[in-house]
């Protein structure tokens, strides 16, 4: 697979479109209005605050130099430190309370996402990688937390520094007003055309975040797998390449942001060498006080300071433009397989499973996966699916609990059609026990009884029985309680079958579907693990899917599927 994509093209550079994606993040910050507005008002009292130094500053320096009263700058500076003071408790009290809200904004997405995530199909796990989706849930996450949070509120308090500074510098010398202001749209201009640049090399570097994230992931996964063919090397070179492209990426923005605070700058050097030559005459000509400029000067620099922020703000907003595309990617996925029930559903479920005529096909797939495919499985009856493999078993199965998107009227359990069923006691109903065996990375025991932890344990020892599991647990230092490790690494391939197994039986459901769990076993534990299951299950309903011949007597009937269609049936 290849983790590296060529940048974007120049034409999604031409406009300040992609801050729409920070729409979405409306909902989110919503909820937290009232204490975003009361840290925002704080933030802006300290804008007030810094307003007002500037003027005792005139106080002091006025009587300083002026020769006909006595110097007095006791009360000024006493009247700064309280001003200081009072400013600093307040800016660090805002600060915290905006980095809170921005901390539950990014619990709140990550939370979102990660609902989002357990009830999509096939079709959104064939888009959105295992690596990207974890790059997107954190790195993009914590870019947006982090700019949103800073970014919008830095824009408010730009706009109200400059308006108060301007206020003052309006009173104290309009005239040096007019000329100190003249050259600042020009600055702004330009930061507006350089940030709108921006969009696509962050993007870019998000995406190549992502690449180095899927990368890692995938590498770890399949650890054993590189080590058994000694391609060790080999993975180095290919981290090497995603990690260097990445770096290309960020080597690129982090160029272009030292641009914008180069430029940036520059361009407003222009209002303070106005100020000093063209004020300095005016002190000198007696015009206006010492303490007057020095006033003057200062909010002047409060207005530059944030006109010089300008670039960089947007190219901030820019950044969480592009994580919040990336986030919202996956959190507008429509789901595939929609949770409609019905009223008037059977308690009692006496597990006739019926498939009638049942067609479907893959996203994207040019033929269907299957065809008119018609199975009638009585209740308390065992059937077998054979076929080669791709023929399309498992589909069927993945079909009759909805793990795929079954057309409506195709599937009927008891005479209802499954779509009628919420999909989370479908499942309950009938359970799949998947033929690539998962353990999460935890006791055995928990594993077990994953669904329901306070399962008596007779029914856990019974299940494990049947499975074949008991000896092995028995050999085991901790029985059921030994760790299994990270995708039960600690266990044979054969032991993590059957502990695969015994977690489908724990649950006794009505029905049962078994999607070829006994390739990882030799015939004679195969055997013994389908009398036991004959014991276990009794009278309940089961569908069984092999390769082997041998399986298939144990059932009551059997289908040979071939290319998605019933092509035999006997007993």
């Amino acid at each position: 697979m290849d983790y590296t994509s060529a940048p974007r093209p120049r034409h999604e550079r031409s406009s300040f479109k992609h801050l729409g994606h920070l729409k979405h993040l409306g909902t989110y910050f919503h909820r937290y209005g009232w204490v975003l507005a009361f840290a925002v008002i704080g933030l802006l009292v300290t804008r007030i605050l810094d307003a007002i130094v500037p003027l005792f500053m005139k106080t002091a320096i006025d009587s300083l130099a002026d020769e006909a009263i006595e110097p007095n700058v006791m009360w000024p500076a006493i009247g700064i430190m309280v001003v200081v003071a009072v400013r600093f408790g307040i800016f660090v009290f805002s600060r915290r309370v905006m980095r809170r809200v921005s901390i539950s904004v990014a619990y709140d997405l990550r939370k979102k996402i990660f609902n989002h995530v357990q009830f999509q199909g096939p079709g959104f796990f064939n888009r959105f990688g295992t690596g990207d989706l974890m790059s997107r849930a954190i790195n993009d996450i914590n870019m947006v937390r982090m700019v949103v949070s800073f970014g919008a509120v830095n824009i408010i308090l730009f706009v109200f520094t400059i308006a108060t500074a301007l206020y003052f510098m309006i009173d104290l010398s309009p005239e040096l007003t007019l000329w100190v202001v003249l050259p600042l749209p020009l600055v702004a201009i330009v930061g507006f055309v350089m940030a709108r640049q921006m969009f696509p090399y962050y993007r870019d570097q998000q995406e190549a975040m992502a690449a180095v994230t899927a990368f890692t992931q995938e590498n770890l996964n399949g650890i054993r797998t590189i080590q058994a063919m000694a391609q060790e090397e080999s993975e180095i070179e290919r981290f090497n390449r995603v990690s260097t492209h990445y770096a290309k990426m960020v080597y690129r923005t982090t160029r272009y942001n030292a641009y914008v605070g180069l430029v940036m700058p520059l361009l407003t050097t222009a209002s303070p060498v106005i100020i000093i030559f063209y004020g300095g005459s005016l002190v000198l000509s007696g015009e206006i006080t010492l303490g007057t400029f020095m006033a003057f000067f200062s909010y002047m620099m409060m207005v530059v300071w944030p006109v010089r922020m300008i670039g960089m703000s947007l190219s901030m907003f820019m950044a969480a433009a592009a994580g919040t595309q990336r986030i919202f990617e996956v959190l507008l996925h429509e789901t595939e397989i929609e949770d409609t029930p019905a009223d008037n559903l059977p308690g009692e479920i006496g597990g006739h499973l019926e498939f009638r005529d049942l067609t479907f096909s893959h996203q994207g797939a040019p033929n269907p996966t299957l065809e008119d495919v018609a199975i009638d499985v009585p209740a308390g009856a065992t059937i077998a699916l054979l076929g080669r493999v791709g023929s399309g078993k498992s589909t069927v199965l993945k079909s009759a609990v909805r793990l795929v998107d079954t057309p409506r009227g195709t599937v009927f359990i008891d005479g209802h059609d499954i779509c009628d069923y919420p999909i989370r006691d479908l499942r309950r109903i009938a359970t799949l026990v998947p033929q690539d065996p998962f353990l999460f990375s935890t006791t055995l025991q928990e594993n077990l009884t994953y669904d329901e932890p306070e399962r008596d344990i007779a029914r856990i020892w019974d299940a494990a029985n049947a499975a074949g599991l008991s000896d092995a647990i028995s050999d085991f230092h901790d029985g059921l309680e030994t760790m299994v490790g990270e995708r039960g690494q600690t266990l044979s391939g054969g032991q993590k079958q059957r502990a695969t197994l015994a977690r489908g039986l724990v649950r006794d459901a009505p029905i049962l579907l078994l999607d070829d769990c006994f390739s990882s076993v030799d015939t004679e534990t195969e055997e013994r693990i389908l009398s036991g299951l004959a014991r276990l299950r009794g009278g309940r309903t089961t569908i069984l899917i092999s390769h082997r011949v041998s399986t298939a007597r144990h059932a009551n009937r059997i289908f040979i599927i071939e290319d998605g269609r019933i092509s035999e049936s006997g007993t």
